[in-house]
């Protein structure tokens, strides 16, 4: 199980990985391992999460997924198979998080007194710097 946060879990099973070669420099001997893991998980076709928060995803996560609805996550940070492995998760981790996260709505304030006075005393001590620059007649 992926544990994202104490109420969304994620089956291992729903999510498969591919590897490829990672980028870089080569040279020989190099660049001869599939280290670079490529994480696929579908979101239409999750069991693990609840219809509401799937939704939420879809909708949030929209310019993110493939055609299939698929999230793709690359990562060939690390030289090693398994760590890069771990990192997509922690990235699918991240993602998730961001998209569940519902900010707070703004509450319009209005400035207090005081802070008018200031930015109006402010203004005239400006205004009479100004006006003292004028060539005098």
């Amino acid at each position: 199980m992926l544990i994202v946060t104490d109420h969304i879990h994620i089956s291992l099973k729903e999510i498969y990985f591919t590897f490829a070669r990672s980028s870089g420099p080569g040279g020989q001997k190099v660049n001869k391992t599939n280290s670079k893991a490529v994480l696929h998980w579908s979101i239409p076709n999750s069991h693990s999460i609840p219809n509401v928060l799937r939704e939420q995803l879809l909708s949030k996560l929209q310019k993110t997924l493939n055609e299939n609805g698929e999230i793709v996550i690359h990562s060939d940070k690390y030289r090693d198979r398994g760590r890069n492995v771990s990192d997509a998760l922690e990235k699918l981790k991240k993602i998730i998080i961001q998209a569940t996260h519902v900010s707070k709505k703004r509450i319009k304030t209005k400035p207090t007194l005081s802070a008018k006075e200031k930015r109006l005393s402010f203004k005239h001590k400006h205004s009479e710097i100004k006006q003292n620059r004028k060539k005098i007649w």
